[in-house]
């Protein structure tokens, strides 16, 4: 994810990255079974040899081997392509009955192509195309492009207001015009709690402004971006969320998505390994 990066951060100032104070959120009370999920946006890469999956390990072979190891996936290959019955089947006959959610961005031709207006068919096919993940299938991811500002708030209430019913939604908004003012921020925010949609949680070291902290509904999408090499800010950054995140469950939240984002693709199951050692025990 280049959205917010920076090429040196142990230049910067630790402090920069201490998450901004947040006035506990009110939810439900203590939910009785919550549940943290760690993952990634991709099946594999060439770079996880060795560490995912073995040598020479095929493509077509690196999704049973990380749905072993991971327990949910920020799946980015739905926002290029709208997969048919045959191949999402092949995903979901490999997982039995272990505890794994796909998490499916929304294509870009609905999200990122022109207006949201008119894109009854195709959005209509993208969600004949992932209701396949059945029990499977955890919150469909909506991102607006960096281009996408509050002047077209209205076409973006009307498109939320439209989506089906049955699925449960995460928005994530990228223009500085929604987080520099508060009141676009505020109107944002009490609209998705009016339709039960959730707000995705952007960390990533070059637009702290993303990081706003509102939860709309009793879940969390997190998509946290660091180089790869855990450094003394991004352990820092970790430890607050294994924080936050706590404090979230003794309030009621359900589940948590927390997704990575690693530059230097090579480190990013090592990442992994390191956010699930310390979130351990979180809940």
């Amino acid at each position: 994810m280049e959205f917010g990066r920076i090429e040196n951060i142990n230049a910067l100032n630790i402090n920069d990255f201490k998450l901004p104070y947040q006035k506990q959120e009110v939810l439900p009370g203590k939910f009785s079974n919550p549940k943290i999920y760690v993952g990634l946006p991709k099946w594999g890469s060439t770079k996880w040899a060795g560490q995912l999956y073995p040598e020479r390990t095929r493509e077509k072979e690196y999704s049973l081997y990380y749905m072993q190891r991971f327990n949910c996936i920020e799946l980015n290959a739905t926002h290029y392509k709208i997969y048919g019955k045959p191949t999402i089947d092949k995903w979901t006959e490999k997982l039995g009955e272990k505890d794994f959610k796909f998490c499916p961005k929304m294509y870009q031709g609905i999200t990122h192509r022109g207006s949201l207006k008119g894109k009854d068919f195709i959005t209509n096919e993208f969600f004949i195309s992932i209701r396949e993940f059945g029990k499977y299938l955890g919150p469909t991811y909506i991102q607006m492009s960096e281009a996408f500002s509050p002047k077209r708030k209205d076409e973006l209430y009307q498109f939320l207001e439209r989506l089906p019913k049955d699925f449960t939604y995460f928005l994530e908004v990228r223009h500085a015009d929604w987080f520099n003012s508060n009141e676009h921020l505020e109107e944002l925010a009490s609209y998705l709690r009016k339709l039960n949609i959730g707000f995705v949680i952007t960390d990533t070291p070059g637009r702290r402004d993303v990081v706003h902290l509102k939860l709309t509904i009793p879940q969390a999408m997190i998509r946290f971006s660091c180089d790869g090499i855990v450094n003394e800010i991004d352990n820092f950054r970790i430890a607050q969320w294994k924080d936050l995140i706590q404090k979230w469950f003794d309030n009621g939240m359900q589940n948590c998505y927390f997704f990575l984002h690693v530059q230097n693709e090579g480190e990013a199951i090592s990442v992994a390994n390191y956010v699930e050692q310390v979130f351990n025990g979180t809940i």
